[in-house]
């Protein structure tokens, strides 16, 4: 019997060691997403348009990459494939020391994407392994926090560097944290997590070796509410700008954070225990209500309050849907259901921010709130369609 079977504790040494891994990656990468805008304009006399290419280079190799690291974990390894992608990871950070060319940045960028692709699906299929079967709801919740605490930290290290010691010493630290994440994904035991069948290490890919065909609709619906969820991120800066609240925004993403990590303990139990549907059906009207709040802010006490209903009611949404595109399958093809669900969760990030950009400039940010919100409500019905269709998988 393996190990993950044995005990329904989710709190081992390696999964600890594995969210902080995770976490050391996420902490690069809105660190660096937070401040290299900043960096083009003031220390490369770049545009504007030309420091949102960075993020969008970056975005872009991801996304191309993170259908074929499925396979790819089964041809190498998950544990093996991390540590390698880690190990490039890293040295792309270190090179930001010495790439000052605008457009090397940019290669640089587009090369370190493509190991960010691969690591994050590493560590979030690996967790899937490592995670005891019946505490899946739970124990990718928790795993998921390493997420969410550095969508906090992130900016918060990557500002407070650049405005006390500059931009080169924020190279630096990002590095250290990357190598501090690479040294515990070495401690982490793999030998008892199953091992996929691998009927053919040719580097030919099929529909089936990009995507996981039982996660696809579940990751689609994923793809929607990334793409709602793409007004706050893209946008949400400039609006509290637009309404003179720019002096508190730095609070709403604290606020957010918290209020994610708050209701985590609970929505996993009620996961795991009564059901997915009973968690995800609710959290759709929390983070749609969240949503309205927001687009009629006009004072800091409703602007923070829609920064609980957002964070409480995304961030179920997110770790339910991928636990769900992972239970869809058997624990062989949960690289492929992890990187299905990326995959389609990036992309709706990528279009939500094209698209609602376009809609703020006609409509202004208040619509752009209003129809992510009428979104999450149409992702609602269809969710209902899932739920009757599939329904071995989401009420289990």
């Amino acid at each position: 019997m393996e190990l993950q079977e044995q005990t329904n504790k989710i709190f081992t040494k390696r999964f600890i060691s594995l969210f902080f891994t995770n976490m050391s990656i996420f902490l690069v990468f809105y660190g660096l997403i937070t401040t290299l805008p900043l960096y083009a304009i003031g220390e490369l006399g770049k545009s504007d348009d030309d420091s949102g290419l960075l993020v969008t280079v970056f975005l872009i190799s991801a996304i191309i990459v993170r259908p074929f690291s499925g396979k790819l974990l089964d041809l190498f390894g998950k544990k093996r494939l991390l540590i390698l992608s880690l190990v490039l990871y890293f040295a792309c950070t270190v090179l930001y020391l010495f790439f000052k060319p605008f457009l090397l940045l940019l290669a640089l960028r587009f090369f370190q994407g493509i190991w960010f692709s691969i690591a994050t699906t590493a560590s979030g299929s690996l967790a899937a392994d490592i995670i005891p079967k019946r505490r899946k709801g739970a124990g990718l919740g928790y795993f998921a926090m390493s997420t969410n605490l550095a969508v906090v930290f992130g900016p918060f290290i990557g500002l407070l560097i650049i405005q006390y010691s500059g931009f080169d010493m924020l190279f630096i630290v990002l590095s250290v944290l990357v190598a501090i994440g690479g040294l515990l994904a070495l401690t982490i035991q793999t030998k008892d997590l199953p091992k996929p069948v691998v009927t053919d290490r040719s580097f030919k890919f099929s529909f089936n070796d990009l995507f996981e065909r039982s996660a696809l609709p579940l990751a689609a619906l994923a793809s929607l509410i990334a793409f709602s969820y793409a007004s706050v991120l893209s946008f949400l800066s400039l609006y509290a700008e637009q309404k003179d609240l720019l002096s508190v925004a730095s609070y709403f993403f604290a606020v957010f954070a918290v209020a994610m990590i708050s209701v985590r303990p609970f929505t996993g139990r009620i996961y795991d225990t009564i059901g997915a549907k009973f968690v995800i059906i609710p959290s759709f009207f929390i983070f749609a209500l969240g949503l309205i709040i927001l687009g009629n802010a006009d004072q800091e006490i409703p602007f923070l309050l829609s920064a609980i209903f957002i964070g409480a009611g995304y961030g179920t949404l997110t770790t339910s849907f991928q636990s769900l595109c992972i239970q869809s399958t058997s624990i062989q093809r949960s690289g492929y259901a992890t990187a299905t669900y990326f995959t389609l969760f990036d992309i709706g990030i990528a279009i939500g921010s094209y698209l609602l950009g376009m809609v703020a400039v006609k409509l202004g940010y208040e619509f752009v709130y209003y129809i992510a919100a009428f979104i999450i409500i149409v992702v609602f019905a269809l969710y209902m369609l899932v739920l009757n269709r599939q329904k071995h998988i989401i009420e289990q």
